[in-house]
């Protein structure tokens, strides 16, 4: 069989952009791996992604409602399915390393802590005021991942990964495409959220703003990533044309005032973090009830952070059950 590796190299120094990311310029990974001689180094990355334990448990985890009882309400799952969507047409109209991009974008909130953002809170509360997702993700996919031994990622991929969001900028086109199509997916898809439940309806996003985006849930995701492709074609800078990204700015305030912070999206976010809380200082004091993953580097790293990357591993369901089952009476029957 011929190397389609090879081939797969070749074809990118004929067709990417000069400014793509060529996967033959990699930095690499930590430890040394024997290439596959069928997939490039960025498309074995996006398959340790897929099939890791940490990309599965995103299926329980809060997107921006916690513990929805409805099928249709996004889960951190399908955020990042969502993510690598939009993320992936953005870098193919570029001509940029689509497989690149595919990666980052899939492995980008491995490290979020159920309950979506009250969990972060609560982890900069009772951990460190350091603890953000994006770095948990990165200590995800470099070390507590695959039984602690880490999926050894390119460098490129825990690049994108870590500077996801936040002032930080990804040192890759490839990168930087993920924190956009990451704020244009959780813009839409939680205005669609929030009007499944009946928290906002299309006509309460200010009619300026449904003039220049779209009056719909994909109209307003074809003007975000069509600004993003005319703005950065031919440019080694990924931007977003500057009127729609003033109203997709705007139309995220308008979601931090009307949905993230004054709504009954965020009605159990109290419960959450007290429920978090209560198992965070369980663990400290009995850190032997852990998995022995996250005993072993206690030693190390101290049983604050151990237990930090315990809870912050957890599904919403496991949190929960978890908490009952130490807090919880069982009702007894003969």
């Amino acid at each position: 069989m011929s190397n389609l590796r090879e081939t797969f190299l070749e074809q990118e120094r004929r067709t990417l952009s000069p400014y793509a990311f060529l996967t033959s310029n990699t930095r690499g990974r930590d430890y040394p791996y024997v290439p596959c001689e069928m997939r490039t180094e960025f498309q074995r990355d996006r398959d340790r992604i897929l099939h890791s334990q940490s990309f599965r448990r995103l299926m329980n985890k809060t997107q921006v409602f916690i513990a929805p009882t409805g099928d249709h309400y996004r889960t951190r799952l399908t955020h990042t399915l969502e993510v690598t969507q939009i993320a992936r047409i953005i870098a193919r109209a570029l001509r940029l390393n689509e497989d690149l991009t595919e990666a980052a974008a899939l492995g980008h909130d491995l490290g979020h802590t159920p309950f979506g953002h009250s969990g972060e809170d609560a982890m900069q509360e009772l951990f460190s005021k350091d603890f953000t997702h994006y770095k948990q993700s990165l200590r995800v996919v470099e070390k507590l991942e695959n039984n602690g031994k880490g999926l050894n990622l390119t460098w490129e991929v825990r690049d994108g990964i870590l500077n996801h969001t936040g002032r930080c900028m990804a040192s890759t086109l490839e990168g930087v495409i993920v924190k956009f199509a990451d704020r244009i997916a959780y813009i839409n898809h939680d205005i669609d959220d929030a009007c499944r439940a009946g928290i906002l309806c299309t006509e309460d996003i200010p009619k300026e703003l449904r003039e220049v985006l779209g009056e719909t849930h994909g109209n307003r995701i074809n003007t975000m990533v069509d600004a993003v492709i005319r703005a950065s074609t031919d440019c080694n800078e990924i931007r977003m044309l500057p009127e729609i990204w003033e109203a997709t700015d705007r139309l995220r305030t308008f979601l931090f005032e009307n949905v993230y912070t004054n709504s009954a999206a965020k009605g159990e976010e109290g419960k959450a973090k007290e429920m978090l809380g209560q198992l965070f200082n369980h663990f400290v004091r009995f850190p032997e009830q852990m998995p022995e993953l996250y005993r072993r580097s206690i030693d190390e790293e101290g049983v604050k952070r151990c237990v930090c990357d315990y809870i912050s591993g957890m599904t919403d369901r496991y949190a929960i059950e978890t908490y009952k089952k130490l807090y919880i009476p069982r009702v007894w029957s003969n």
